[in-house]
């Protein structure tokens, strides 16, 4: 239990000490962006998977009409005199 407590008032966790910098200070941002020097490789990877997927859609959308007209003319040539 003391050794808890030791620990506690050694790296500052007690709730009555002010914060510091070094714990509100996000890990994920070492340095200020660069803004100009983009970053090509993601820009390029964001824009392609874009277009990767919007040629999916369509191409899908496509298949899926004409699988629609498909089944449209076979529901037309159904036979009515064998009834």
């Amino acid at each position: 239990m003391a050794a808890g407590l030791r620990a506690v008032r050694r790296w500052g966790l007690v709730a009555a000490a002010p914060p510091r910098l070094a714990f509100t200070r996000s890990a994920f941002v070492a340095k200020k962006a660069n803004n100009a020097q983009p970053n090509w490789l993601g820009v390029g990877l964001a824009f392609g998977s874009s277009a990767a997927l919007w040629g999916f859609l369509i191409k899908q959308h496509d298949e899926d009409v004409a699988e629609y007209e498909r089944r449209k003319r076979a529901r037309g040539r159904k036979c009515t005199g064998c009834s």
